[in-house]
């Protein structure tokens, strides 16, 4: 394993899935951050992952970053239980998450600090976690700010109530990329076609805006460069999307981070996310997915719209 890490996913969370049908998946490996890892360790051999688990999960999570050789050395495994959830999800991607745990027991897990990364971490290219829409953690984001790497957020659920022009302004600008799916934009910025909502969220502050439509694909505007294209899906068997949104955000971080490039970016976001629409769990990364992820890429590529 390598003793260089270019990009960093936080939090990991043992999930009880309850699917729109009614059937069941318990103690998934999930939280995002195995997922965000995902899309990232496809195109980059240098990812890492931070959380705080506790001895009764510490197994499985040592046994897929071992196989899927990412970098184990942020997990801090203690005597606290993980951090447990039911995921309850309905037909049109609305999700409710209803913890297992008492509030200090996932507030110790999925804390995060400067100080609780190992120094290859703060030596990172890139950064990505997802942020409480209302409680964005500005502290956190200004300290990672301060590594000089390229800092990617994501709401992990819509805001219960639409920010304040200040608020919103606040949660955008101390990020180089946002990322976001339709509900969680709607509820930042108001409903209106993903053209007018991702101009929205530009004129708010953000500089580079991910907005994740599902089945639809991506579009992705750049503030500085004045540009916008449409990704389409990865046409694949959908089995279950839980977590290809994070997956997306892992691919097109390290896409744009290796490339500046909003096509590579997107286009590797896209691959990564169609690794987990067709699985029931985060898949691991070996020799044979990185390459036929290649050869969606190239297949991709074409297909990407400028607007």
């Amino acid at each position: 394993m390598s003793s260089r890490v270019d990009y960093v996913a936080f939090g990991v969370i043992i999930d009880d899935i309850v699917h729109p049908d009614g059937t069941t998946q318990v103690g998934v490996l999930g939280g995002g951050g195995p997922q965000t890892a995902f899309g990232m360790r496809i195109w980059s051999d240098a990812v890492g992952l931070a959380a705080g688990i506790g001895m009764d999960f510490s197994a499985m999570v040592r046994s897929w970053l071992d196989e899927s050789h990412i970098d184990g050395s942020g997990l801090r495994i203690n005597d606290s239980p993980t951090a447990r959830a039911w995921q309850l999800f309905e037909y049109d991607e609305r999700r409710t998450q209803i913890w297992r745990v008492p509030r200090e027991v996932f507030s110790y897990q999925l804390r995060r600090a400067i100080d609780l990364l190992p120094q290859a971490y703060r030596d990172a290219k890139g950064f990505h976690f997802g942020i409480h829409p209302e409680e964005p953690d500005t502290e956190f984001v200004s300290a990672i700010n301060q590594l000089g790497a390229v800092v990617s957020i994501e709401p992990f659920r819509p805001a219960q109530k639409a920010p304040t022009g200040r608020e919103l302004h606040d949660l955008l600008t101390g990020v180089d990329i946002f990322s976001t799916n339709l509900l969680e934009a709607v509820s930042l910025v108001g409903s209106g076609p993903p053209e007018v909502i991702s101009d929205r969220l530009v004129e708010a502050g953000a500089r580079i805006v991910v907005l994740r439509l599902g089945a639809e694909g991506a579009m992705i505007t750049d503030r500085e460069l004045m540009k916008k294209i449409r990704v389409p899906a990865v046409p694949v068997q959908v089995v279950n999307p839980i977590g290809a949104g994070n997956a997306f955000c892992g691919g097109f971080l390290a896409g744009w981070v290796e490339s500046h490039d909003l096509v590579t970016g997107g286009v590797y976001g896209a691959v990564a996310a169609s690794y987990l629409v067709e699985s029931n769990q985060v898949p691991t990364v070996n020799q044979t997915v990185i390459k036929q992820a290649h050869l969606r890429a190239k297949e991709l590529i074409p297909q990407v719209a400028w607007i």
